[in-house]
Parts: structure tokens; sequence; C-alpha cells
């Protein structure tokens, strides 16, 4: 019995956790985006500027900013840090969470009022999105419907990206029954007409696509017969606070926002304020000046990484290391994305040729190594050969074997 107790069941294979929520409805690509959206007025722009320090002109007036800025934002990372300090390469390359600002939005949007469908359709461009509120109030920015209320505003947005989804919904049913009546072997088949209604009846109650209960099957319709959805997306709430509440951290409509979050398919919430970001940022060249305004902010600090590191995370992106006396590099991947995929991030023959992964953890090298080298990590055993099937971890180190000899097969 004792013999028998000791065979093992077979490995388990290394499955990538299933995706959940808006992650399901995404495209599985490197280069995602998130766009930052939110009424006029409202502190979108400023908030863009500040993310990336271009200076567009952020003016008072709604419909400004009409083509889509893009922007990349370095994420930041301890660990990419430690990596830099440890080489001290020539080369330093972050992993970058692309932006675009949208030019501000106004009820009646989905009929073409203002700037409506321009906006709608740089909107279903990006990958996920950055929804600002105003929670300030202020003599020198008006608000576009003339007082300051935030749930008003979220839900003027939700209904114009539900109506839009409405409209696009409609005409992608209509095409898919032309293009059955044209062609006498294809039928509209049940799981089409269940998943179409159902997608119908979330929207007509103004419930975003994302926040529903969908099986495999669905997910894969949707995403094969309405690509551009926009209530699909990720959304990180962003609210703009003044400077005061956001240094006492009190607000008369956060504990509303989140209850409006909540109700409404739930989502990050990350207060923040224009007024105190721009303060700090117009000191950066004073590291004694900004001592003092970070001593008198009762410890309150930008938040701009934060949305920066939520913004990435909400795309279910994930990166990995390259670590060399050239260069410390972080290359982005979708999460689950297997050893073979996250070599081709580098160059397609790294993935055509692939051998194998030398890898070893973040965690690992940090506690072990001594210098600039994988010497201890290896001693310790913590230096692993990975093959095709390996679902890569962020924050691994990577070494790729590759071996490309033969030309593409044409």
């Amino acid at each position: 019995p004792a013999q028998r107790a000791a065979t093992m069941p077979p490995k388990k294979k290394d499955e990538p956790a299933e995706a959940l929520g808006a992650a399901r409805f995404g495209r599985v690509r490197n280069n995602l985006k998130m766009g930052v959206v939110g009424l006029p007025n409202v502190g979108k722009s400023s908030l863009f500027n500040l993310l990336t320090d271009q200076s567009i002109a952020a003016e008072n007036f709604p419909f400004c900013t009409i083509e889509p800025n893009e922007a990349r934002c370095a994420v930041p990372d301890e660990r990419y840090d430690y990596l830099c300090q440890a080489w001290k390469p020539p080369s330093e390359y972050p992993a970058y969470l692309h932006v675009t600002d949208i030019a501000g939005l106004v009820r009646g949007a989905a009929e073409g009022a203002g700037l409506g469908n321009a906006f709608l359709s740089h909107v279903q461009a990006v990958d996920g999105v950055f929804h600002v509120v105003r929670a300030f109030d202020s003599e020198e920015v008006i608000h576009v419907d003339d007082s300051v209320d935030p749930v008003r505003d979220l839900e003027t947005i939700q209904a114009e990206l539900c109506a839009k989804d409405m409209e696009y919904l409609k005409r992608a049913v209509e095409q898919e029954k032309m293009d059955v009546k044209k062609n006498p072997t294809m039928k509209l088949s049940g799981l089409f007409t269940s998943t179409m209604d159902k997608v119908e009846e979330m929207l007509t109650n103004n419930q975003p696509i994302r926040t529903g209960d969908w099986s495999t099957p669905e997910v894969e319709m949707i995403k094969e017969k309405l690509a551009r959805l926009i209530t699909t997306k990720p959304i990180v709430y962003l609210v703009n606070l003044s400077k005061r509440d956001f240094v006492r951290k009190k607000n008369k409509w956060l504990v509303k926002i989140r209850a409006w979050i909540k109700e409404h398919g739930g989502g990050a919430m990350i207060p923040f304020s224009v007024e105190f970001e721009r303060e700090l940022w117009d000191l950066r060249e004073d590291a004694d000046a900004t001592k003092a305004f970070l001593d008198a902010a009762e410890g309150a600090k930008s938040a701009l990484p934060k949305m920066v590191v939520q913004g990435y995370k909400e795309l279910n992106l994930i990166y990995y290391f390259t670590a060399g006396e050239k260069e410390v590099r972080c290359w982005t991947l979708y999460e689950g994305s297997l050893a073979p995929q996250a070599a081709g991030v580098i160059h397609s023959d790294f993935e055509r040729g692939f051998i194998k992964a030398e890898v070893c953890a973040y965690e690992d090298f940090k506690a072990l190594a001594k210098g600039k080298s994988m010497a201890e990590v290896k001693a310790a055993g913590k230096y692993r050969q990975e093959g095709k099937t390996y679902v890569v971890k962020d924050g691994d180190i990577i070494h790729f074997q590759f071996n490309v000899t033969a030309p593409k097969k044409k």
C-alpha cells in the first residue's frame, strides 16, 4: 500500500485562467488602447495633458479636441526599476499604456448632436474606457447642463453608449437576415436569435453588455457578429475632485457615484484632482517645493500612476522582462499567452523557430541574484527550461532559444 500511495496523478498542463467580464469580449492583441471620455468641461483634456505632457489646447469649449490624440504612458513598476538598477544597461524600455483623448460627448450624441457620431466611432476603436466624471464646483468652468451632478452625467453617457450599441445591433441583425435570404443553404441559428434578443433586452434597459451573464458560445457569437459594440469594453471611472476635497478625501458625491457604479455593472473608481495634479506637475523642476507641497497635502499623492496600472490591468495585459548588459525591456502580451507567442512579440522568427524559453520569476531573481548574473538563481534551481505549452506569467524574466534556418513556408 505504501508503494501505491507514491504514484502521482498525471501533471496538469498549465491552463490559462478563464477571463471574466469585459475581458471575455476583448481583442487578443498586444497593442491595446484606453480612450478617455467624458462630457465637456469635466477635466478630460486636462487629465490627458497631464498623462502625456502633451499640451493640446484644452480650451473651455465643447468639441475642441476633434482629432483623437494618441499618447503613450509608461507603466510604473518597481520590478522594472529594480532590474534597470541591477543591470544599468544603455537601453531601458518600460511597458506602455496607449491612451487616446476622445472629443466631448453630449446628450443626444447617438442621434448625431454635436460631435456624436465621430465621437462614438472613436470610442469603438479603443479597447477600454477611462470615464472622467466631474464632482467639483467652479465659477470658471461651466458645466454643459448648468449644474454639477455626476450621477446624472454617468446616466447620460451610459444611455448614449447603449443607444449607439442598439443602433449597431439592429443594423447587424438586418444584415444577417439579408445574407440568409440571399443564400438558400443558410438559416438563422437559434443561438444567433437568442443571443441578439438578449443583447437587445439589456440595451433597452440601459445595461452594458459586459455586465451580462453570458455562456461561452454566446460570447463567441457576440465577438463574431457584434465586434464593434461599445458596452462590452471595460470601464475605469475617474472622479475629478477639487484639490481641497482630494486632499481631505471627502466629497458629497463619492458615495453616490460608488453606489451608481455598483448598480451598473461595477468597475474600478479612482478619485483624483486635475487641480492637485497640475500644481504638483508645475513644481516638478523644484525638489524642495515639491516636498513642501506633498508635506502639506496630508499624505495625498498623484493618482496618475494608479490610473495607468489599472488601465493596463483592465485590458488584460501583462508583460515579461528581458534583461541583460545591453537592455532591460518590458514586452507586453495578452494574459494567458503561451511561450512561443510571447517570443513572437520580440520577432516573428522567435515564434517560428521557438526551441525553449529559459525562465526565472522576478521574485526569485530579486531574492537570489547578487549582481548582473543568473548564477545564484541557477544554483538554487530556480532557472527553468520551459516548452511550447508554458503560460507566461506577469513579471517572468525570459531568455528565448530559437533556431530559424528554413525560409517561411509560402
